[in-house]
């Protein structure tokens, strides 16, 4: 596939708007939450300053509005070091008594490639290789007959931006900013396109969960997952931040616009006003460089704040004192 037809395909996670009832809060105010109640523990303590935001690298995609390099300046904030997990999301829910929206709605979406032939064959148009699966929830990310019992340590997914900030919320903490995403999954590095450098496998070895083969017929699991990884899977970007590449999207607290950044402040940047769709950063085990190239660390995406899948998860900031 040529590198112009690339730039206009979409994301690997199905966007669709799946309720009303939840319009009102797409409306809210894009002003710059604050949140310094929750615990710092299993955060990363991030000092913050001047970075070069987004990318101009031949394989960006200028439509997403990865580009141009800026300089943005933000404050210092906490950042969890791994996405929130399937233990600490069962926490919440036995706490909160909170239902998300999966659950409420009684369906989300499944990656076809993990579902028997029967319920494969099942094709809703227009979605190449989603279905919508009735029982599909956080705990039941595959169906009503799977399950996250042995999955404690891995990110929770079938969660929609609804469901993660009210997560964050109930935890004293936010979602992170796309820019306080982009300056963590940097870890120090400028310019690169990975959290740990220019190339995909440095030498040899792989250091994320992307799609290996051919998408999304076959996936070869080459870096030991055909699905979501653990939490603490492979090493730590030079911040200390794990899985913050490939494996889940992570859901940001920004609406999403292609074009906001080129008039917004370079101070603290925060999203539009208003919106139909959430920023997703850091791209899933869906991701392959042939379709959605957007596990590099620029890369941007976005998703209707009601929409869960297998592949999107989250993980919670929290402003300094």
């Amino acid at each position: 596939m040529s590198p112009d037809a690339l730039r206009v395909l979409p994301c690997c996670a199905p966007t669709k708007v799946r309720a009303r009832v939840f319009e009102a809060s797409r409306l809210e105010s894009a002003a710059r939450v604050r949140a310094a109640g929750g615990s710092t523990e299993g955060m990363i303590r991030l000092d913050g300053g001047r970075f070069l935001m987004g990318s101009e690298d031949a394989d960006s995609i200028p439509a997403d509005g990865e580009g141009p390099i800026r300089a943005v300046t933000i404050d210092p904030f906490y950042l969890d070091q791994y996405p929130v997990t399937n233990a600490q999301f069962a926490e919440f829910i036995r706490a909160s008594g909170y239902r998300t929206e999966a659950e409420v709605f009684g369906w989300s979406f499944v990656f076809a490639g993990h579902l028997d032939d029967e319920t494969r064959a099942q094709h809703p148009e227009g979605l190449q290789w989603w279905r919508r699966i009735d029982g599909a929830d956080w705990s039941h990310p595959e169906g009503p007959d799977s399950s996250v019992e042995t999955r404690e340590n891995y990110p929770v997914v079938q969660v929609s931006w609804h469901d993660a900030a009210a997560y964050c919320g109930w935890a004293g903490k936010r979602l992170p900013t796309e820019a306080e995403w982009e300056f963590a999954a940097r870890g120090g590095l400028e310019g690169k396109r990975f959290p740990w450098g220019d190339e995909l496998t440095p030498g040899g070895v792989h250091v994320c969960n992307v799609w290996q083969g051919e998408f999304p017929v076959h996936d070869t699991a080459e870096d030991g997952y055909s699905a979501p990884a653990p939490a603490n899977a492979y090493g730590p970007n030079g911040h200390g931040f794990y899985t913050i590449a490939g494996n889940t999207w992570e859901w940001c607290a920004d609406w999403f616009s292609s074009d906001h950044h080129l008039y917004a402040t370079r101070m603290n940047p925060v999203g539009p006003d208003g919106g139909q769709a959430r920023a997703m950063r850091g791209g899933s085990y869906l991701c392959h460089a042939s379709y959605c190239n957007r596990y590099r660390v620029a890369a941007r995406t976005s998703n209707t704040p009601d929409s869960a899948t297998t592949n999107i998860g989250f993980r919670c900031a929290r402003d300094i004192g």
